[in-house]
């Protein structure tokens, strides 16, 4: 997957993954109580810092901090971006 955005330094353009639609038993969760989600896939990465390489990559599944990152819109499709350092593991 190719995107028009190309993150500088240490952050990380973030897919998060869909939030859960409905419960493990069927109930359907209205879009008002969906717990945000806090793992994603990596689309795209910065090149890192001097002397502080990139530890994720493109394609990755990462979690992250609740609150982490900003949310933005690329080619009409909502993503994160963030420090690699929001990043909790590469899972």
């Amino acid at each position: 997957m190719s995107v028009s955005l190309k993150p500088l330094a240490d952050r990380v353009l973030v897919e998060p993954a869909a939030a859960e639609e409905k419960t493990a038993s069927g109930i359907i969760i209205p879009d008002t109580a969906k717990e945000k989600p806090q793992r994603g896939k990596v689309v795209a990465a910065g090149t890192g810092k001097k002397d502080e390489p990139m530890t994720v990559k493109a394609g990755d599944t990462v979690l992250y901090g609740k609150y982490a990152g900003t949310e933005i819109t690329v080619d009409g499709k909502e993503y994160l971006i963030m420090r690699e350092s929001d990043i909790f593991a590469i899972i």
